[in-house]
């Protein structure tokens, strides 16, 4: 595994990114940082991460195959080898939360942003930012957020954690390139938070009962209303109020 470690700089994904444009990067390269000064979550998000204790890396997938329609499969393939590494670490339950969080109970932990570039022959050059709380034990003013040694009350080896979501992550990348993507994503409704379970969300701000049915290839997550119709949302078209 080819791994490159900074003690800090301001993006790992913008790193690896001008790294690609520099010279050959193997498949599966991961550059590590210990503080992430301009971590990014999704839509431009903003990730905090207290410095030294938490994971922050970025791992380079290429030569994957997908139609556009399709993309979603490598985030859903990413989210679920991350819920596989960490359940082997705590005992809480890992899930995912529609459509990049990673929650242990009812708290997130961790983030996904993956950033495409698709060539014209379909090949997708991918780079994954994954963003785990690991150490981490101060979230003043972040009452949905906790991290692993908050939620087993204990320190953690953070490199063995971040080996085994790259090994998982290989693994599930590879039932994609072996068109086994039906497995990823069976295995990825089996992880999603609150899934057939009646929540409050929020719409344009009004409030609506629903059940998360599942989410759609294309990444929409897909909610049963009290109607009994199904509704596709799109990201940030809703909020889950949890």
């Amino acid at each position: 595994m080819n791994i490159i470690k900074l003690s800090a700089i301001n993006s790992t994904n913008d790193y690896l990114k001008g790294l690609l444009g520099e010279r050959y990067v193997e498949n599966f390269t991961v550059v590590a940082a210990e503080n992430q000064t301009q971590g990014r979550g999704q839509m431009g998000a903003k990730w905090d991460a207290e410095p030294g204790k938490n994971l922050t890396f970025s791992v380079l997938v290429k030569d994957l195959l997908l139609e556009i329609n399709e993309i979603f499969s490598l985030n859903a393939a990413v989210a679920v080898g991350i819920t596989e590494a960490i359940q082997e670490f705590i005992k809480k339950e890992i899930c995912i939360k529609w459509p990049n969080d990673i929650l242990a109970g009812n708290h997130k932990i961790g983030g996904i942003l993956i950033e495409n570039s698709i060539k014209n022959n379909g090949e997708i050059y991918s780079i994954i930012g994954i963003g785990i709380n690991v150490n981490q034990k101060d979230f003043t003013g972040l009452p949905k957020a906790s991290s692993l040694a908050v939620a087993e009350g204990k320190v953690f080896d953070k490199d063995a954690i971040m080996v085994a979501i790259v090994e998982k992550l290989k693994r599930n990348v590879s039932r994609i390139l072996n068109k086994d993507t039906a497995t990823v994503w069976d295995n990825y409704h089996q992880k999603l938070y609150k899934k057939d379970v009646p929540m409050p969300f929020e719409k344009d701000g009004q409030r609506f009962m629903g059940i998360i049915k599942g989410v759609s290839r294309d990444g929409n997550l897909e909610v049963q209303l009290e109607d009994n119709s199904v509704a596709s949302f799109g990201l940030k078209e809703v909020v889950l109020l949890y």
